[in-house]
């Protein structure tokens, strides 16, 4: 089976890993080297390097322009393959392969449709979420779906839940191909009632607050990612909150007012609406990210204040 892959981010690797050792892929189609991290250096995406790392051809574009509608001809592909491209497909891609264009989408549809399933479902406290099998049509995620996985979501990190997400894909892609491709899989209709939508994270969201419940902040730190981390104020200076928990019942300190923050046994607390979060690692601006013992080393006071920024 001949297959062209589309994908971008690091959630893609093991989908294309996967096609590579089941079938021939013909082509990978990724989005060209960006700056990606906090240097200003250009770099490959991903899936790019991957791609190389396996000897594959590899198709750098940001859009479907003519030289990449006949590069995806002359693949002469069974069935194309996206997952997390990042580019608006058109319909003459979604059809040019004779099995079609499928997508590996990061939840359980109809839930958590659109650019952010993986955060969406940890600040909305899911109990589980998964990966769709899924065709790619018109809407934004609105296809059919052959085929679901799940996993827990609770504790988890948006980056360790990408990780296992990326590899259930993977597994579930590989599986369903054949099926697709001979035309035996059998297609759900996604039930409307049920559609909620993942909307791409903004930074402001992400902001800690004293007045928001300590469940709702841990989940903002879980949730939280370099282009849209988890920050406050902590005893006058802006931080990002790296990791944090719910204080333990057992912990060192049991009350503590909403915008307290308290130090005890070097563990740093923080108070909450109806609760204390204990913050595990954080990362003052300008400075390295450092657990809560060592920042607290550095603190004369062992009482004060947070705050959400402005």
């Amino acid at each position: 089976m001949r297959v062209v892959f589309m994908g971008t981010p690091a959630f893609a690797v093991p989908s294309l890993r996967a096609l590579d050792a089941a079938f021939d892929v013909a082509l990978v189609v990724t989005r060209p080297d960006a700056v990606r991290s906090r240097g200003k250096k250009l770099e490959p995406s991903p899936v790019k390097e991957a791609a190389l790392e396996l000897g594959l051809p590899v198709l750098e574009t940001a859009r479907m322009t003519p030289e990449a509608l006949e590069a995806l001809r002359a693949a002469q592909a069974d069935v194309f393959c996206v997952a997390a491209y990042g580019c608006i497909l058109p319909n003459e891609v979604l059809t040019m392969a004779p099995a079609g264009c499928v997508n590996v989408h990061a939840s359980l549809l109809p839930r958590w449709r659109g650019a952010a399933p993986i955060q969406r479902c940890i600040l909305a406290g899911d109990a589980e979420t998964g990966v769709s099998i899924m065709r790619i049509g018109q809407g934004v995620d609105t296809g059919d779906y052959c085929a679901q996985a799940s996993c827990s979501v609770p504790g988890k990190t948006a980056d360790e839940l990408t990780a296992e997400l990326g590899q259930l894909g993977g597994d579930l892609l590989v599986k369903m191909l054949p099926s697709i491709v001979d035309g035996t899989a059998s297609w759900t209709v996604q039930d409307e009632s049920l559609v909620t939508h993942a909307a791409k994270i903004s930074k402001a969201e992400m902001r800690l607050d004293p007045a928001a419940s300590a469940c709702d902040n841990v989940r903002r730190v879980l949730a939280s990612s370099d282009a849209a981390p988890a920050r406050c104020v902590v005893a006058g200076k802006a931080a990002r909150i790296v990791s944090a928990q719910e204080a333990l019942a057992s912990s060192s300190i049991s009350n503590l007012d909403a915008g307290a923050l308290a130090i005890h046994d070097k563990r740093l607390y923080m108070g909450c609406s109806d609760g204390i979060i204990e913050v595990l690692e954080l990362k003052p601006d300008g400075k390295r990210a450092m657990d809560a013992a060592s920042w607290a080393a550095g603190q004369r006071e062992r009482e004060g204040s947070w705050e959400t920024l402005s």
